[in-house]
């Protein structure tokens, strides 16, 4: 049918779209989140752009559903407001005529949206997660970005290399500020290059031709000492050994695991699916637009009833993590009360009755009474 396949069309461009926008701005923003920790010195500047990456991968389950709402209640929403559903409607295509192309777009995004739930989200939290964990524990001069004054982690020292000449493998230009045992140091040469003890495996910072100031300003014990090569020790960083976040695990880990902690991440990575044909349900019952009064109040009431569905959600999930609520039944009676709310919305959309119905007040009128008009 030209009008199914108009809707799946249209749909779907729109979402692709609207997509588009909401993921630029997702980028935009953690990017510059990673940039400051860059800076910070949290994580490597050349692994910021990969975890950019990995976040929106990890978001895109929970993005696409409302992309999809959206992008059907504009389509519907224009549809309305041109007069097309009036004309459809007199053809004897009704509101519930819809749920068969809906269904075919169900079908599409709740496909794309099991891919990323069960599979690459949690691949892609895993993927992030060790990438901030193999520079966690790097040592503190890996981190040296060129051009810029880095903090080592305990703020007891700061390194500054101008550049960094990647056919020779050294630093040039470079500037060490170290507090130890009370006396600060500085020490500053021409190039250095890292190097490691095979004994005792400790790396070292090898500085040529250079000089070290050492000892408090002021004091008598200050010393300048011009050095052809000085090595210092760079101390390692604390290994940190943790287990991978619950929604980095595989699905094939987590699926009949006893653990709470487990078992609601099951169910919610299920949710994410099971969430897309009652939110297109929810879309096609708010799509209607009332030509006296926009499309403000059905928006506003199509968006109370995504925020309240997913809350809901992220409710049972908290619960269901502390035992709270009974595994064998996990999140199926939220989406089971959400999906007969938009039915029963659906069928008084379909009969073109009040969405919400709330008995109005009568309002009596005031007895009059005719006086005879006088004769003239």
């Amino acid at each position: 049918m030209i009008v199914n396949r108009a809707l799946v069309r249209e749909v779907l461009q729109t979402s692709v779209a609207v997509t588009f926008v909401i993921l630029s701005i997702f980028v935009v923003v953690r990017s510059l989140g990673f940039l400051q920790q860059a800076v910070r010195g949290d994580v490597p500047v050349e692994a910021v752009l990969t975890l950019v990456v990995l976040k929106t991968v990890g978001y895109l389950d929970v993005i696409i559903p409302l992309m999809m709402y959206i992008a059907i209640l504009m389509v519907l929403g224009r549809w309305n407001r041109d007069n097309e559903m009036i004309i459809l409607a007199a053809c004897g295509i009704s509101p519930v005529n819809f749920l068969k192309p809906l269904s075919v777009l169900v079908l599409i995004i709740g496909g794309v949206v099991a891919g990323f739930s069960f599979w690459l989200t949690p691949l892609a939290i895993k993927k992030g997660f060790d990438v901030e964990q193999e520079y966690r524990n790097r040592s503190e001069v890996a981190g040296v970005i060129p051009g810029t004054f880095m903090e080592t982690k305990k703020g007891r020292g700061v390194y500054f290399v101008e550049k960094f000449d990647r056919e020779a493998d050294r630093y040039e230009n470079i500037f060490v500020y170290k507090s130890s045992f009370g006396k600060e140091g500085v020490v500053v040469s021409k190039y250095a290059f890292q190097r490691q003890d095979e004994l005792t495996n400790d790396r070292f910072l090898v500085l040529k031709n250079g000089t070290r100031y050492e000892g408090n300003p002021g004091q008598p014990d200050y010393r300048v000492v011009d050095f052809e090569t000085y090595a210092l020790r760079i101390e390692p960083r604390s290994y940190i050994s943790s287990l991978p976040p619950v929604k980095g695990r595989p699905t094939a880990v987590i699926f009949g695991d006893t653990h709470p902690a487990l078992i609601s991440e099951w169910h919610w990575r299920i949710a994410k699916v099971i969430m897309v044909p009652v939110l297109a349900v929810f879309a096609l019952t708010f799509s209607f637009v009332n030509p006296r009064q926009g499309r403000l109040p059905s928006m506003i009431m199509a968006f109370m009833a995504y925020f309240l569905y997913t809350n809901f959600l992220g409710f049972s999930v908290a619960m269901l993590s502390k035992s709270r609520f009974d595994p064998n039944v996990g999140l199926w009676w939220v989406h089971a009360i959400f999906l007969f709310l938009a039915s029963v919305l659906l069928y008084r959309r379909q009969k073109n009755q009040a969405l919400l119905p709330v008995p109005g007040f009568r309002i009596k009128r005031p007895k009059t009474t005719l006086r005879p008009q006088a004769d003239s």
